[in-house]
């Protein structure tokens, strides 16, 4: 705790300041009053909750959100966790200490505080609730039903348009892989053309039987939709209408003699019927369409394992990883588990088979209730016979999946270390370069010039400590290291203030001061994409800071990938297979990708801005006013008299739009 905080509490609670020297003893009662300073201030919300149903957000001291949980009484269950007689587990505990501030949304029943938490963790992904892993939207196969000639893609985003959705799948490859094979049973379309079925000529797909050409008339719209029909069904796992259809369609062809068609029939069906054989069948079809879970722990990490059971049929399956399941009870990992999966899942089982019972069964029953249109979901947990063994089975997958993904993980800590230890030994530095830093320049002939910062840490990319940098500094023809120049000295002067702003003279920061991680640490390696050019630059840079002695610099050649070094001729060359150079060219490219997106989103605003400024009565402020309103110049285009009137004076208004019409 800073000395003049501790010397303010103590000097609010005595008489006599001057009688009340700052020893070891007065220090402590100093702490323990700061302390029920802040318990105060938590037992002041604590008073002030409600006893109905919501949901509360628990926030650190930065203001993040760290918790998200539910309450049928939220006056009840926020309480609790400051109970001295609680007897919480060590990261509820962790958790405890850290609530700074604590936020709650009322709501109108306990089904809504389910759904209301779901979305709370999705977006704010808090670190001590448990949840999915991958912060990435998972593919999905999605069916443009909507269309008069639908056609198939892959998405990672729902959208209520009438489009139908398989997933989530947890691999895109892997569902292209299965487009790949699907679609040589049913060739859907692929083509940007506009159905008429009067081309005169069909594409090459057609020739290759990977279309069945609508386009030229070769196929009706009714029967197009009806093979995508057939491929839904056949995604869903119900292939048996499928399969007599079109035995019965084959049969037809060939006593009507049009023996072409029943040969491509006959053809498709046995593709069909190849694929269905590796399916296993496990039940009989009359049973209830089910999805089978379980998992396996290890680590504060969980590997849930679902079986698809569509039609009797063992489908598919897929894993997916939680992580922040420490100290937590195999059943709320689960019951979380659930919850986030079914929000993003296309389709809606009538059954989940679970290894135990969830203690929020009915609640969550409910909700999927809702989610399949009303139609019944049952949560089962089987105690014998095949559905049992399936249970098994999954939880066998999950622990295997598991220690497959855990051993790759290693490995690739391993390599990252190697490269490290590499990297620390090619270039004589003291430690392993934790912290790397590469800085690179984007422009197009010296036009809206961006300068990218990239940090690596324990040979990973750390992505909020990314930063972009407008040179300001560099007018006319492209200075790539005036550049550079300008974007170093402006990374370690906020070094510099930061340094300044936490050991002021008084020993503390002044008010709002937050540290910008970003900039507030040195790094162990800076690397300059450029020759030795931009890296004399840098090193005049460090040395005007006083840190040529501090922080390591080297340049990286764009064409021979050769490290150049301050002051030194010769320049070094990793071997061609090292783990070191295989991270330096990664940087340099996560750098290089970094900054050439920043600098299209820079052109792509001056060019809709100088669109703005050749209109008459449209200045900086106004230009920035309408952009920020309306989002884009086309929007603008696009908006009428009454709408730009929110924004600018009608006789502006009516000059953007005869300028932009």
């Amino acid at each position: 705790m800073p000395p003049k905080k501790i010397c303010s509490i103590i000097a609010q609670n005595t008489t006599n300041y001057n009688l009340f020297p700052i020893s070891n003893t007065n220090v402590l009662l100093a702490v323990k009053l700061y302390a029920m300073e802040i318990s105060e201030k938590i037992q002041g919300i604590l008073a002030t909750l409600p006893a109905k149903p919501g949901c509360y957000l628990m926030k650190n001291a930065e203001g993040k959100i760290i918790y998200v949980g539910k309450a049928i009484s939220l006056k009840n269950r926020v309480r609790s966790y400051f109970h001295a007689d609680a007897g919480y587990d060590a990261k509820t505990r962790r958790l405890v200490r850290e609530i700074a501030d604590i936020e709650w949304i009322l709501v109108g029943s306990e089904l809504e505080a389910l759904i209301l938490e779901m979305n709370l963790i999705k977006k704010h992904r808090p670190k001590y609730n448990v949840r999915l892993k991958d912060d990435k939207r998972y593919p999905y196969i999605k069916i443009h039903w909507a269309d008069p000639f639908p056609k198939v893609t892959v998405t990672r985003q729902m959208v209520d348009d009438g489009s139908r959705y398989f997933g989530p799948y947890t691999s895109a490859w892997a569902v292209y892989q299965t487009l790949d094979v699907l679609r040589r049973i049913f060739p859907y379309l692929t083509c940007d053309r506009e159905i008429t079925g009067m081309d005169k000529r069909a594409c090459l797909y057609y020739d290759i039987k990977l279309c069945i050409a609508p386009c030229i008339g070769a196929a009706s719209q009714a029967q197009y939709r009806q093979m995508i029909s057939d491929l839904m069904d056949f995604l869903g796992g119900h292939s048996e209408g499928i399969v007599a259809r079109i035995q019965s369609e084959m049969e037809k062809a060939s006593e009507e003699m049009r023996f072409e068609k029943a040969a491509a029939l006959r053809d498709q069906l046995k593709a069909i019927q190849a694929i269905i054989e590796r399916q296993k069948i496990v039940f009989a079809t009359d049973y209830l369409d089910s999805d089978v879970l379980a998992m396996a722990r290890s680590d504060g990490e969980a590997c849930v394992q679902i079986f698809f059971i569509r039609g009797g049929k063992l489908i598919g399956r897929e894993y997916f990883i939680l992580e922040g399941t420490e100290d937590e009870a195999d059943t709320e990992v689960m019951e979380q588990f659930i919850t986030q999966f079914y929000t993003e899942a296309a389709t809606i089982p009538q059954q989940v088979m679970l290894p135990q019972e969830i203690e929020e069964a009915r609640i969550i029953s409910q909700w999927l209730r809702s989610r399949r249109g009303g139609e019944k979901v049952e949560f089962f947990v089987p105690k014998e016979g095949q559905p049992r063994e399936l249970v098994q089975m999954a939880a066998e997958n999950a622990t295997e999946t598991l220690q497959a993904l855990r051993a790759q993980w290693q490995a690739d800590t391993h390599k990252q270390e190697q490269a490290l230890a590499e990297l620390q030994q090619a270039l004589n530095l003291p430690e392993p370069p934790n912290r790397i830093e590469c800085y690179d320049i984007s422009n197009t002939q010296g036009t809206a010039i961006v300068g990218a910062m990239v940090v690596f840490t324990q040979g990973v990319p750390d992505k909020k400590l990314y930063r972009k940098f407008n040179i300001e500094s560099v007018v006319g023809a492209p200075d790539d290291f005036a550049s550079m120049e300008e974007m170093l000295t402006r990374r370690f002067r906020r070094w510099r203030g930061g340094q300044d702003a936490s050991t002021s003279l008084s020993g503390n920061p002044p008010p709002g001061f937050k540290r910008d991680e970003s900039f507030s640490f040195l790094p162990d390696l800076v690397i300059i994409d450029g020759g030795k050019g931009q890296l004399g630059r840098a090193v005049s840079v460090l040395e005007k800071f006083e840190l040529q002695d501090k922080v390591p610099v080297v340049g990286l050649a764009k064409q021979r990938e050769e490290i150049f070094f301050p002051h030194k001729p010769e320049a070094l060359m990793l071997p061609r297979h090292s783990q070191a150079l295989y991270l330096v060219q990664r940087i340099r490219d996560e750098a290089h990708r970094y900054g050439i997106t920043a600098h299209r989103k820079k052109r792509q605003k001056i060019g809709m801005a100088s669109q703005l400024d050749s209109i008459p009565g449209i200045g900086p402020t106004r230009r920035k006013a309408l952009l920020k309103h309306f989002g884009s110049v086309d929007k603008i285009r696009e908006a009428s008299i009454e709408e730009l009137r929110v924004v600018v004076p009608e006789d502006v208004a009516n000059s953007i739009k005869a300028h932009l019409e």
